[in-house]
Formats: C-alpha cells, sequence, structure tokens
C-alpha cells in the first residue's frame, strides 16, 4: 500500500553524482506529520525491514520500542526535548531504538551494536518511502526519562534515538521557526566523504 504526499510544499531538488536508486536521494526527515493513525499491518512492515539488517555475528542487537495508541504516545512525547514536542506530537508512531550492550552467546561487550541499530534505523526509513511515508530519527530526548518511561534496563541496552513515522503533513502547521528548513537538505561532495588511497 502506498500514500503519497498530498500536502508537501516543498520539492526534492537534491542531485546525486552518481546514478544511485532514486530511495536514497528521496529520503528526507521532515517534521511535517500527518496525525492519521497508521494501521498495525503497515507499522510491522516498517519493523520487519528491520530485522533482515545486517549486524555483526548476526547479533541483531536492535530493540524497537514504539508507541501507536494515543495513551502511550502522550508517555512517549514527554520524553522529548521541547523542541521536539513541538513538531512530534503530530507523528502518529514514535519509536525508540535501542542497542543490546554485550552479545548474547558470549556476554562480552558488542562494540558494533550502535553501528548495526545504524542499519537497522537506515532500513526502516527506506521502508517507510517506499510505503509513502517518513521517519525523523531524533537525539533530542531525555535519557533519564526514557529509561523509566520504556521500562528498560539501562545496564542491559543503551537508548540511541527516537524515531517519529507518519505521512507528510502540513507544513504551515509547524511553528514558525521550523517551516523555512523543512525541505529536503543537500549532502556534503563525494570527493569529501570518500577518499582513494
Amino acid at each position: 500500500m502506498l500514500f503519497n504526499d498530498a500536502g508537501r510544499q516543498n520539492t526534492n531538488t537534491r542531485k546525486p553524482e552518481y546514478p544511485v536508486d532514486p530511495m536514497f536521494v528521496d529520503r528526507w526527515s521532515p517534521r511535517a506529520y500527518d496525525p492519521t493513525p497508521l494501521s498495525e499491518h503497515i507499522v510491522n512492515t516498517l519493523f520487519e525491514a528491520a530485522r533482515w539488517a545486517p549486524s555483526c555475528y548476526n547479533e541483531q542487537p536492535w530493540l524497537f520500542r514504539y508507541a501507536i495508541a494515543e495513551s502511550n504516545l502522550q508517555e512517549y512525547r514527554s520524553v522529548l526535548g521541547e523542541f521536539n514536542q513541538a513538531w512530534a506530537k503530530n507523528a502518529p508512531v514514535l519509536a525508540f531504538i535501542l542497542a543490546r550492550r554485550n552479545f548474547v552467546h558470549n556476554g562480552k561487550p558488542n562494540d558494533w551494536a550502535v553501528f548495526d541499530c545504524g542499519a537497522a534505523w537506515m532500513s526502516v526509513a527506506l521502508q517507510a518511502r517506499r510505503l509513502g511515508l517518513y521517519a525523523h530519527a531524533m537525539a533530542g530526548f531525555d535519557a533519564d526519562k526514557a529509561y523509566d518511561t520504556l521500562g528498560v534496563n539501562r545496564d542491559e541496552y543503551e537508548i540511541i534515538c527516537a524515531v517519529a513515522i507518519g505521512r507528510y503533513g502540513d507544513a504551515n502547521a509547524l511553528p514558525e521557526n521550523m517551516r523555512a528548513t523543512e525541505q529536503p537538505n543537500d549532502r556534503k561532495s563525494l570527493a569529501e566523504i570518500a577518499v582513494k588511497a
């Protein structure tokens, strides 16, 4: 099932330097969300994509804790920083990505868990775009409050980020200070990020 970007006021003017699949250029992190709920099927499809992300020793150290019911969404929103609360209040799905700190198979610290969670996050973000949705990861949240709200053992998991997911909404409904940046941003040149030996 695909959704369109009705209400999206900005067009994506990103231009890759080399031909890549359009899904990479099309993915961006908006703040304008339509509060219409997503079906459980759609939400499960997003996290199914994360299941297939690669990980060190196939550990799959990620854990997604998410809210879709309004009472749970309110709890999750309260963990976000004030800036993020101002726009994420309309997102119909709020999730937190957690990384298991130690390997299950031997109990040793997993120094690659956060890296692996990044792969799982990107899987969710790209699957969201395939469904006509958007995902926006956030670092701005109260970690201590998040551990309490999520009921997660901080010795077992590290909370990596919060994520808002949903259909694109009306950018004019955003606070005024956010409207000017509500468009896909550009990237560094390829020469700045990939250097041949």
